[in-house]
Protein backbone atom coordinates (compact mmCIF):
# COMPACT_ATOMS: atom_id res chain seq x y z
CA UNK A 1 0.00 0.00 0.00
CA UNK A 2 1.43 3.11 -0.89
CA UNK A 3 1.83 6.25 1.49
CA UNK A 4 -0.85 8.98 1.08
CA UNK A 5 -0.77 11.78 3.25
CA UNK A 6 -2.94 12.78 6.11
CA UNK A 7 -5.20 15.05 4.51
CA UNK A 8 -6.58 12.72 1.48
CA UNK A 9 -6.73 10.00 4.42
CA UNK A 10 -8.97 12.63 6.42
CA UNK A 11 -11.19 13.68 3.66
CA UNK A 12 -11.59 10.15 2.18
CA UNK A 13 -12.86 9.12 5.90
CA UNK A 14 -14.80 11.99 6.11
CA UNK A 15 -16.81 12.02 2.68
CA UNK A 16 -17.62 7.71 3.58
CA UNK A 17 -18.84 8.51 7.22
CA UNK A 18 -21.11 10.87 6.25
CA UNK A 19 -22.92 9.52 3.28
CA UNK A 20 -26.12 11.05 3.91
CA UNK A 21 -25.35 14.43 4.52
CA UNK A 22 -22.75 13.96 0.84
CA UNK A 23 -24.69 11.94 -1.13
CA UNK A 24 -28.53 12.49 -2.49
CA UNK A 25 -31.20 9.23 -2.48
CA UNK A 26 -29.25 8.04 -5.82
CA UNK A 27 -25.94 7.77 -4.18
CA UNK A 28 -24.50 10.20 -6.30
CA UNK A 29 -22.48 12.84 -4.50
CA UNK A 30 -24.64 16.19 -3.78
CA UNK A 31 -22.68 19.49 -4.24
CA UNK A 32 -21.27 19.90 -0.61
CA UNK A 33 -19.57 16.44 -1.68
CA UNK A 34 -18.49 17.49 -4.46
CA UNK A 35 -16.70 20.13 -2.81
CA UNK A 36 -15.20 17.98 -0.82
CA UNK A 37 -14.15 15.56 -3.09
CA UNK A 38 -12.41 18.16 -5.64
CA UNK A 39 -10.35 19.11 -2.64
CA UNK A 40 -9.82 15.64 -1.75
CA UNK A 41 -8.98 15.24 -5.35
CA UNK A 42 -6.70 17.93 -5.58
CA UNK A 43 -4.97 16.61 -2.57
CA UNK A 44 -4.35 13.32 -4.41
CA UNK A 45 -3.66 14.29 -8.01
CA UNK A 46 -0.59 16.43 -6.43
CA UNK A 47 1.05 13.67 -4.31
CA UNK A 48 0.11 10.89 -7.15
CA UNK A 49 -0.10 11.70 -10.41
CA UNK A 50 -0.61 8.19 -11.47
CA UNK A 51 -3.87 8.26 -10.55
CA UNK A 52 -4.94 10.72 -12.81
CA UNK A 53 -7.08 8.44 -14.74
CA UNK A 54 -9.36 7.21 -12.10
CA UNK A 55 -9.50 10.68 -10.60
CA UNK A 56 -10.95 11.81 -13.98
CA UNK A 57 -13.73 8.78 -13.50
CA UNK A 58 -14.53 10.32 -10.39
CA UNK A 59 -14.89 13.38 -11.19
CA UNK A 60 -17.42 12.77 -14.36
CA UNK A 61 -19.33 10.01 -12.69
CA UNK A 62 -18.88 10.72 -8.63
CA UNK A 63 -20.99 7.46 -7.82
CA UNK A 64 -20.89 5.94 -4.09
CA UNK A 65 -19.63 2.44 -6.51
CA UNK A 66 -16.37 5.23 -8.12
CA UNK A 67 -15.89 6.85 -4.55
CA UNK A 68 -15.21 3.38 -2.94
CA UNK A 69 -12.48 2.52 -5.93
CA UNK A 70 -10.86 5.41 -4.85
CA UNK A 71 -10.99 4.37 -1.14
CA UNK A 72 -9.74 1.52 -1.43
CA UNK A 73 -6.74 2.86 -3.13
CA UNK A 74 -6.40 5.40 -0.36
CA UNK A 75 -7.51 3.61 2.43
CA UNK A 76 -7.03 -0.17 3.83
CA UNK A 77 -9.93 -1.79 2.28
CA UNK A 78 -11.25 -3.72 5.62
CA UNK A 79 -11.63 0.06 6.53
CA UNK A 80 -13.63 1.21 3.60
CA UNK A 81 -15.43 -2.06 4.30
CA UNK A 82 -15.96 -0.84 7.95
CA UNK A 83 -17.13 2.47 7.34
CA UNK A 84 -19.67 1.39 4.50
CA UNK A 85 -20.93 -1.38 7.14
CA UNK A 86 -21.55 1.26 9.61
CA UNK A 87 -23.77 3.06 7.07
CA UNK A 88 -25.82 0.50 5.35
CA UNK A 89 -25.99 -2.08 8.61
CA UNK A 90 -25.70 0.59 11.55
CA UNK A 91 -23.14 0.47 14.55
CA UNK A 92 -24.67 -2.25 16.37
CA UNK A 93 -24.23 -6.16 15.58
CA UNK A 94 -26.60 -8.54 16.72
CA UNK A 95 -25.87 -11.69 17.35
CA UNK A 96 -28.82 -14.32 19.06
CA UNK A 97 -27.37 -17.13 20.70
CA UNK A 98 -29.51 -20.29 21.14
CA UNK A 99 -29.49 -22.30 24.33
CA UNK A 100 -30.76 -25.80 24.48
CA UNK A 101 -33.08 -26.14 26.72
Amino acid sequence: MENFGREVKFLMRKLLENIPLYFDKNLILNSDGRRLLSQLLRYLLYEHHEYRYIIKEVRKNPTIENVVKLAKIALSPNEVEDLLNIYFKGIYCYKINEYSI
